[in-house]
């Protein structure tokens, strides 16, 4: 059977399932379960006769080998066996559960896995088979699994811009899917790209590391990464399952790649001070940060600023509020820009996410020596968004619409670049002298203005109403916060 039937094959039974309420994601789970266990039973073949660390009688072989309520029950205790596992396995199986209630249907599922050999099958074609499924599930909108999928063309522009090198490390503090990862891992394999045998091990070992705290959304990282034979089957898995906010690791990057997850507000609130015992309990004590927020790209931005090695490089999609919040917002830019050298900002326009209304940017910056300096001479913006329209069905962004961007950008040597109508550059000076030192910064005259029949829907208006509004809240708020604390006692606060 070729790709696209054995596509098709797969399509066709997610279809089936949809008719029982068995959606995108839950499909993707039970793939990802069965999927493993069958290529752990192929790994254990010869000749490649690996141990696997699937227990007897929970392997594949004993799966496939029945049928009806006793494959039904088989299946939930392998799920539960496999999910008390350590490494990999137990990274796959954490608290699996079976979501096809039909034993028929679940005994067809076994039975079309168990007809391919998937270990000997190409990664592009596994790879293809799975991101399709990724993308079907992100499009789910009841789901709600869009908000951990990244527009792939924004990804490969940011890639194709920051070029990762072999034998260096990247990271992913918030990964979702996978998607950055597999962004650079198809640049280090770009064709013509010849790796060694100490880069090939480097790749699928050393070079990926994140965190998702989301179980399901990792698993479904991992077994991204292991279709692309990224990671070994019975090693430790590439990502956590942890919120990487909560503390510096320690570990220091070359790359960082990012889309941190949009939102106001964190659940718990990140202090760099100390003697703040009476915050909430769930305050996180961060000495490496220079601002107490609970605006979670704030906390995201400064938390990558600390992963990044001395010379290493970020390339972060961060929302609009970043870029001219005031209060702690504008204090972390000014530092961000004296202690790093951000040098490009790309407007991506509206209409790329699956969460409406976002307006967001990708922010290239390099980490630099903490020498007292100003690091950053100035800032390059690219305006995607001035009268571009994207949808995601009818016009969804190429990478062809990105061309120009990484044309400007000059890979090769970003410090000899070019003006353009759309890419302008402003001095640190000029900057730092704007109000909140915004980088909120447009210059090209929006056409829509003039034709209100092509204003943005009123849901984008409202949201765009919204986060101005939160922003300026959060701005009272920490101002608030700041000022003494008398007590209820009105006399005594009278007299203080």
């Amino acid at each position: 059977m070729n790709t696209s039937s054995l596509i098709q094959k797969v399509w066709n039974f997610c279809d089936t399932l949809r008719d029982d309420g068995v959606g995108y994601g839950d499909y993707l789970e039970q793939i990802t379960y069965l999927l493993f266990l069958k290529m752990a039973h192929e790994y254990a073949q010869p000749p490649y006769k690996r141990q696997t660390q699937i227990p007897q009688g929970f392997d594949w072989t004993t799966l496939r080998s029945l049928a009806g309520e006793p494959l039904e029950a088989q299946y939930l205790s392998t799920l539960h066996r496999l999910g008390s596992q350590g490494g990999m396995l137990g990274a796959i199986f954490f608290k699996a559960q079976n979501k096809i209630q039909d034993p028929a249907k679940l005994s067809r599922l076994v039975q079309m896995i168990d007809e391919h050999s998937w270990v000997g099958m190409d990664a592009d074609t596994k790879g293809d088979l799975y991101e399709g499924l990724l993308q079907k599930n992100a499009e789910d909108t009841k789901s709600g699994a869009g908000q951990y999928f990244t527009p792939r063309a924004v990804i490969e522009a940011i890639v194709e811009c920051v070029r990762p090198e072999p034998l260096k490390t990247i990271a992913d503090p918030a990964c979702g899917t996978g998607g950055f990862f597999l962004g650079a891992y198809n640049w280090l394999t770009r064709p013509g790209q010849t790796l060694d045998r100490k880069q090939k091990e480097f790749l699928r070992h050393k070079t990926f590391a994140g965190n998702e705290i989301v179980a399901s959304t990792r698993r479904l990282c991992l077994m991204n990464l292991f279709l692309h034979n990224i990671g070994e089957l019975d090693g430790e898995p590439s990502v956590e399952r942890a919120d990487a906010l909560i503390a510096d690791q320690g570990r220091r990057y070359d790359y960082v790649l990012a889309n941190p997850p949009f939102g106001k507000k964190s659940s718990m609130t990140i202090t760099n001070a100390e003697g703040e015992e009476d915050r909430d309990a769930l305050t996180y004590e961060r000495q490496d940060f220079w601002q107490t927020t609970s605006n979670k790209q704030l906390n995201f931005l400064q938390h990558i600023i600390t992963m990044l090695r001395t010379d290493g490089k970020a390339a972060v999609v961060l929302p609009d509020n970043v870029l001219f919040e005031g209060g702690a917002g504008e204090k972390i830019r000014r530092k961000w820009l004296e202690t790093c050298d951000v040098h490009t900002i790309l407007r991506l326009p509206t209409g790329i996410f699956y969460a409406n209304g976002v307006k967001a940017n990708v922010v290239f910056f390099d980490a630099r020596p903490k020498d007292g300096r100003v690091h950053t001479q100035g800032i390059w913006f690219y305006d995607l968004r001035t009268n571009k329209h994207f949808t995601l069905k009818q016009r969804p962004l190429g990478i062809g619409d990105l061309r120009h961007f990484i044309d400007c950008f000059n890979p090769g040597n970003r410090h000899q670049r070019q003006a353009d109508e759309r890419f302008r550059y402003y001095p640190y000076a000029e900057l730092i002298a704007r109000d909140k030192a915004s980088l909120d910064i447009f210059w090209l005259k929006d056409e829509s203005l003039e034709d209100i029949s092509q204003l943005p829907s009123p849901d984008v208006l409202q949201q765009e109403i919204i986060e101005h509004l939160e922003a300026a809240l959060n701005s009272f708020r920490e101002v608030a916060a700041a000022l003494p604390r008398f007590g209820t006692d009105p006399v005594a606060a009278g007299r203080r």
